[in-house]
């Protein structure tokens, strides 16, 4: 393998890394998910608004875009808030493993958006997944709201992957990322003033750690995270992408077992649906690698 390849595959997977140590700073941070994915989400903006002004990009939309942005980031926006708030109520192994869960979303909103029928392996896989996540609720029925929680993430999650995978085939992913940020940023904002507090002097008090924590989430986790993900894409094809991704929360949850072992130590049942689960999405990305490499084969 040529240096250059290692270095892009290994640049994968630390995004992937990185990607599984959200969780982790999720459950350090003591905030609530709705102060936190605010300061996650207006950090990130500025940060990314450095970047395009940095890099020259032009920062202008129309209309129509503008609306299409502000859903997705009300969108990312509750996937963080309820992604989150599925560490409070749980813990980070329950919450990625329902966040696994997203290809079978997928398996039903893509064909939605894209007008396209349900593959028999879609259908196959989304089953195995509801008997993973079966197994995972029955050993740790006393977690119910952060499955719920966990699952409700996992769906928002799916429909921002499908309208940001249709936006940023036209679109600088920068800038179509700095528009969500701060869509999301205005939407909590509004939840914020109507369902609690408002903005006050105790919203923006923080402890140094959780500025820390919340730094490196904003800074790292999500600006460079999103830049370099666009970036690694031009080296390496989606499908490994996508399949190394999909890894997150095995890599999380390991990463979990290593920080938290007293609290994230699971019942049997939590492992055997993880890896029902894991090994679903999987297989689902092979065959449709497969399938989409032979009907590329039969159009040539």
């Amino acid at each position: 393998m040529p240096n250059a390849n290692l270095k892009h595959y290994l640049h994968l997977h630390f995004l992937v890394f990185i990607a599984g140590f959200t969780a982790i700073l999720g459950e350090l941070i003591t905030v609530g998910a709705f102060k936190l994915v605010w300061f996650r989400m207006l950090i990130a903006a500025i940060l990314m608004f450095i970047y395009i002004k940095a890099t020259n990009k032009s920062l202008k939309i129309n209309r129509a875009l503008a609306l299409k942005l502000s859903i997705a980031g009300a969108i990312i926006a509750a996937h963080w808030i309820t992604f989150f708030e599925a560490i409070n109520q749980s813990n980070v192994s329950i919450t990625l493993a329902m966040f696994s869960s997203g290809a079978f979303f997928a398996s039903l909103i893509e064909p939605l958006f894209f007008k396209r029928k349900i593959l028999w392996f879609e259908i196959l896989f989304g089953f195995i997944v509801i008997i993973g996540v079966f197994l995972i609720t029955q050993g740790e029925l006393k977690y119910i709201n952060g499955i719920l929680l966990g699952l409700a993430s996992a769906l928002f999650s799916t429909l921002f992957a499908v309208i940001n995978g249709t936006l940023i085939l036209k679109h600088k992913a920068s800038v179509i990322s700095l528009y969500e940020f701060i869509s999301g940023v205005v939407c909590i904002s509004i939840c914020i003033a109507v369902f609690y507090k408002g903005f006050n002097a105790e919203f923006f008090q923080l402890s140094n750690s959780d500025w820390l924590y919340i730094g490196i989430l904003a800074s790292v986790c999500t600006a460079y995270a999103f830049i370099a993900a666009v970036e690694v894409m031009k080296y390496i094809s989606p499908f490994t992408v996508i399949l190394s991704y999909n890894l997150e929360p095995v890599y999380g949850i390991l990463l979990a077992l290593y920080f938290f072992p007293d609290k994230e130590e699971m019942s049997p049942q939590f492992y055997y649906g993880a890896i029902i689960v894991v090994s679903a999405v999987l297989l689902d990305a092979i065959l449709k690698h497969r399938r989409k490499k032979k009907l590329q084969k039969t159009v040539l």
